[in-house]
C-alpha cells in the first residue's frame, strides 16, 4: 500500500509540474516517450520472426509440443 501511495504522490508532481510547463521541446520529448512507451511489439518485429512466432503458434495448437522436461534435455548444455 505504501508503495501505491508513493507512485500515487509521484504521478500528483508529474501533473503539476506538466501543468506549469512552457517549454514545447520538453512536452514534445514527453509526448514521443508516452508513444514509445505505448507501441505494441508486434509491430516493431521483422517478418522473419512474425513467421516464426505464428508457425508456433499453429504448431501448438495442432498439439505439436514438446514437455518442459525433454525441451531441458535438448538445450540443457546452453541452460
Amino acid at each position: 500500500m505504501k508503495l501505491e501511495l508513493n507512485i500515487q504522490n509521484k504521478k500528483l508532481e508529474l501533473i503539476q509540474w506538466l501543468s506549469t510547463l512552457e517549454d514545447s521541446t520538453i512536452i514534445e520529448k514527453i509526448i514521443a516517450l508516452r508513444n514509445n512507451e505505448s507501441k505494441d511489439w508486434w509491430d516493431s518485429i521483422s517478418e522473419t520472426e512474425k513467421e516464426s512466432i505464428e508457425k508456433g503458434l499453429n504448431d501448438a495448437n495442432s498439439g505439436k509440443l514438446n514437455s518442459h522436461s525433454s525441451a531441458r534435455k535438448l538445450y540443457e548444455k546452453w541452460l
